[in-house]
């Protein structure tokens, strides 16, 4: 699959000079000048990676980081102006997974996110699972599970978006036709069935993650 990244950076010259570049090598770009934009875009696209500069006119980098992981873990890389050890240190703590200083090369920074991407293996198709939306069918590992109505479009919600993390009131305002008055317990108990199915199929691994008072999500990394 031909890898998509964001770049997040309010100066078009920078933006054009990094999009030639990885043009260049096969990898497709997406240009967001504004913090805004760019996490509208990335809360309705699916990208690889995310070039985040720290210097946005609207919002910090940093601040957005924060925003950002809150609902996925999608690898970032830092452009800033500011060559402080302590400013790499705070990007890389606060979910950072490279930090690169302006003046750069393009083709460094090009380097640098394929290293990435090979690391988090997200250009390798290991992903378990797979929808047949025709069929209303879900498999996991290439074997089938046996899904009710609503557990099927749970499971859809979640496996869709990899890494994102859904509150029990999405999940029930994206999966129910009738909102129930007891969200926490249905969806609970709709996640603990198909936890069980699912390690029918697979008992080493459990792939989906619930995160204390946020939700549920399906895991990335596999």
């Amino acid at each position: 699959m031909k890898p998509k990244i964001l770049v997040i950076e309010d100066e078009r010259a920078i933006y054009d000079n990094i999009s030639y570049a990885f043009n260049s090598d096969g990898i497709d770009t997406n240009w967001s000048s504004t913090g805004a934009d760019g996490l509208k875009k990335l809360k309705e696209d699916n990208f690889h990676l995310l070039i985040l500069d720290i210097g946005l006119p609207d919002i910090s980098g940093i601040e957005l980081c924060k925003k950002i992981r809150s609902f996925t873990n999608i690898p970032i890389v830092f452009l800033s102006a500011r060559t402080d050890v302590i400013d790499r240190i705070v990007g890389l703590e606060i979910g950072g997974d490279d930090y690169v200083t302006k003046p750069f090369s393009p083709r460094e920074l090009v380097a640098r996110v394929k290293a990435i991407l090979r690391r988090t293996e997200k250009l390798e198709n290991k992903f378990p699972f797979e929808i047949n939306e025709k069929k209303q069918i879900i498999t996991y590992f290439e074997q089938s599970i046996a899904l009710s109505r609503y557990e099927y479009k749970l499971l859809k919600v979640l496996i869709e978006k990899p890494g994102w993390t859904f509150s029990r009131e999405k999940l029930m305002d994206i999966a129910w036709d009738q909102k129930d008055v007891s969200v926490d317990r249905t969806i609970d108990t709709h996640i603990k069935t198909i936890r069980a199915k699912l390690k029918k199929i697979n008992s080493e691994i459990d792939p989906i993650i619930t995160r204390r008072e946020l939700g549920y999500s399906i895991r990335e990394q596999w």
